[in-house]
């Protein structure tokens, strides 16, 4: 079920055109309407905050606003559990009238009572976590039976005409031979999978399994081996992007491309990294220290080689270089020989830590803004 030619044109025209004109581009607005979540998964990092502002909301016309500041021609909407935000079919709607690509991320324990609230369309797709086979994602989120829960939302998305795809996070216990038979079992299903090594957020319960560098290339060929160099699966990831997991190309990430807006502002310098936060999109684009972050740069992002940093890298190399693209695309990634030298890490600077200081921020905003809601969160808390 490949991207339709009309979006796939739409998104590949904005690329080309932003290219030319040089500079920095959002190419994905990654939107976190709210932090709340219905699974404490224990990779994740993003539902580790006081109740008043788990209980925090962007507005419709925050929504809408995100999309009209960046320009980016497409949207993923993540969290926090998406499904819990009331507002979210109008959202869903406001983004698709205005043409842009959504792409709905959801662990699916609502999608049955919710799916009827939306509409197919060639502008939308569910994304469904799923983090392997029933063994591999009921450990990663932490509950027996959400695999199931899921694989049934798969079945009844698809079947009522929806765009689905699966986005797949992968962690340093995998098995390569049982995530190459859970990838058999998507592209039977006719699923799309976006893969990903995890990112090791600080505030993450388990930080004993997160992916190395090293581990991750000798992971991704050792799987990619397996399915004729990754073509025996369909991916939503540009093949440029799979072949620097398998090691065979050294990027720096452009953490622009795919820029976020969550309930705190919008966060500098990326998804996966929050070290403040600004109240415009331009002052993101203008007032971060890019050259602060990154792999060799800075601690925090030594290991990282997440989708959400350098798909961005990626999709600019198949621009300047297309005979690549088409060549990894046609052969599959390359899952022998040396490997393209990694960046240096010696000279990154040491990680800091600003959580708490963040959280007493937002609070004491809270506080202000909203005085009762801030009094019974705390009372309940």
């Amino acid at each position: 079920m490949a991207i339709p030619l009309s979006q796939a044109f739409r998104i590949g025209s904005y690329a080309v055109r932003q290219q030319i004109k040089g500079g920095r581009y959002p190419l994905v607005l990654m939107l976190e309407p709210l932090l709340r979540c219905n699974l404490a998964c224990k990779g994740c990092g993003k539902i580790d905050y006081p109740d008043a502002i788990l209980n925090r909301r962007l507005s419709y016309e925050q929504c809408m606003e995100a999309i009209e500041e960046c320009g980016a021609p497409a949207v993923s909407i993540a969290g926090g559990e998406p499904l819990l935000h009331r507002d979210m079919p109008r959202i869903v709607e406001g983004y698709v009238a205005r043409k842009k690509f959504v792409i709905l991320c959801t662990n699916a324990l609502l999608l049955r009572k919710k799916i009827d609230d939306y509409k197919p369309s060639p502008f939308f797709t569910w994304s469904i976590h799923l983090d392997g086979d029933r063994q591999m994602h009921d450990k990663s989120v932490c509950q027996d039976g959400v695999y199931d829960v899921a694989l049934e939302a798969i079945k009844l998305a698809l079947g009522k005409g929806f765009r689905t795809q699966i986005n797949c996070t992968v962690f340093n216990d995998a098995d390569p031979d049982q995530l190459a038979a859970f990838l058999d079992k998507m592209e039977e299903l006719g699923v799309e999978v976006t893969i990903s090594p995890g990112y090791a957020y600080e505030r993450a319960p388990d930080q004993e399994h997160f992916l190395n560098r090293e581990r991750t290339k000798t992971l991704f060929r050792d799987l990619f081996r397996k399915g004729n160099g990754g073509k025996a699966w369909t991916f939503t990831n540009s093949p440029l992007f799979l072949d620097f997991l398998a090691g065979n190309r050294s990027y720096e990430c452009t953490p622009w491309s795919m820029p976020l807006r969550t309930v705190f502002g919008w966060q500098k310098p990326c998804y996966l990294v929050g070290e403040g936060f600004t109240e415009t999109f331009r002052e993101l684009m203008e007032d971060t220290e890019w050259d602060g972050y990154g792999v060799g740069k800075y601690e925090k992002c030594a290991n990282c080689m997440v989708h959400c940093g350098f798909e961005g890298t990626a999709t600019a190399e198949s621009i300047r270089r297309p005979l690549e693209f088409i060549k990894v695309a046609m052969r599959g990634v390359r899952t022998e020989g040396p490997m393209a030298p990694d960046i240096d890490l010696s000279n990154q600077r040491r990680a800091v830590d600003v959580h708490d200081e963040q959280v007493g921020h937002e609070m004491e905003r809270i506080k202000e803004e909203d005085p009762e809601g801030y009094r019974r969160a705390t009372r309940a808390a």
